[in-house]
Parts: structure tokens; sequence; C-alpha cells
């Protein structure tokens, strides 16, 4: 069920299935984890942070806007803290990874997020981002109608023009590939990776009959390797700092 917070801050990963485990195997493809300085953008409960201390570095920080979200995750990482995204309370130049996973969309500000997401990388860090993708025929979180908050999915909210698609959906970002790449234009950055990945689909698989969901999964992360991926649920965008 969603929580009071699912509107302004959308929700974090609660439990580690595949769909989180795969997102991990493909950061882990493309950056160097071992030993690594890692922060977690908008840690939620901690739910990646944990698996990031458990296989790769002792090293792991993390933030979260929401204080109840934190204190949960404190349980496990006593020195995850509030903050927001667009002043972050660290050095410059402190992690060797920076992982934001479908957090950018919620900021107030993704532009000075992004800024301070650059500040706090090492030089030949890397910045890893998961957010909606614009193209998805899905909003997956939530409308309002008529000032009333509706959680779920509603489909094709964001092939509306902005200004229709802004309305029902003020609480959250999509972005195209190029609005994305925007939001870093001006930071000492380049593209490391940038591709669009479709969902775990964890709970359409448990609830279809054996073998249809499996079948489902596989049929779509196929289509990332196709023009088809345009209409992927996320951007998978990795920087390096230079």
């Amino acid at each position: 069920m969603p929580s009071d917070l699912a509107a302004k801050r959308g929700e974090p990963s609660y439990v580690w299935r595949s769909g989180q485990e795969r997102r991990l195997k493909m950061v882990a493809a493309h950056v160097p984890l071992q030993d690594k300085y890692i922060l977690d953008h908008g840690c939620g409960i901690g739910t990646y942070a944990l698996q990031f201390r458990k296989r790769y570095s002792p090293h792991v920080y993390g933030f979260d806007t929401e204080a109840v979200r934190v204190a949960e995750a404190r349980e496990d990482f006593p020195g995850f803290i509030v903050s927001v995204a667009e002043k972050l309370p660290y050095a410059d130049n402190s992690f060797d990874l920076v992982f934001s996973n479908e957090v950018i969309e919620h900021v107030d500000d993704d532009r000075l997020t992004a800024q301070e997401m650059v500040r706090v990388t090492r030089s030949g860090g890397r910045i890893v981002i998961f957010c909606p993708n614009r193209w998805y025929p899905v909003e997956t979180h939530g409308h309002y109608w008529r000032g009333q908050y509706h959680f779920g999915n509603t489909p094709l909210i964001n092939y509306l023009p902005d200004a229709l698609r802004n309305r029902l959906a003020p609480h959250v970002r999509a972005y195209t590939a190029t609005g994305l790449r925007k939001v870093f234009a001006d930071q000492p950055v380049r593209v490391v990776h940038h591709s669009r990945v479709f969902g775990g689909y964890d709970n359409l698989e448990r609830k279809l009959p054996a073998p249809f969901g499996k079948w489902i999964r596989t049929v779509l992360y196929s289509l990332e390797n196709t023009p088809f991926r345009f209409f992927g649920l996320s951007h998978f965008l990795i920087l390096e700092k230079i």
C-alpha cells in the first residue's frame, strides 16, 4: 500500500527482488565498486546501501529528505542523515560513486541537485542515475484529478503536452534523453553510458500463471537491445566527473 509520502516523494525500494538485483548488477558492470566511497543519493530505507556494503565496500553513506525513512535506515547505517538534495552536507570530492535511483524526478530543483551531485563526486568518479523515461506508456507515480491524488499507474499522461501533463502529474518529472542530459549540461562531466531499461515486473511475474510472467519480462528485457528501448521504464545514465 502507498505511504502518506507517495505523492510527494514516491516509494523507496522496501524489499530486495530481481528488479533491484538487476539494477545493482548493471551498476557493477560499469563502475568500480570494491572499497570505494559510495553515496546512496536519496537512500530511502537503505535497501541498496545495504547491498553495496555487503558486497563491495564498508564506505557507504546516505541521505534522504524524509526523517522517517532515515530513521529506519539508521538501524543498519547509524551515519545516514536527513538532507535535501539541493544542499548536501558533504565536502567537495568526497565520493567515488554517487548512486541515485529514481530520485531526481522528485526534487524541487533538479539542476541544483545535479550541481551538488557533481560537486561531491571525486575527479574520475561516477554518477549513476535511474529516473523515469518520458516515453514509457504509463506514469507510475499516480496523478492528480480535481485536487485529489490517485496512487497507481496511469496510461499515457506523459505523452500529453507539458501544460496538460504537468497539471495531472505536478509532483514528479519524466525525462526525455535530451532533457535529462540538459540537467547536467553545464557541469564538468562526460557521458559514459546512457540507455533505457525496463522494470523488474516482479509483481507481474507473481500474479500471472507460470511461465507467462517470466516470459513477458524476458521479452521486455530483450527489447532493450532494439529501437523499442525508446519506450523503456527508466533512463540508465552514467556520468564521469572530469
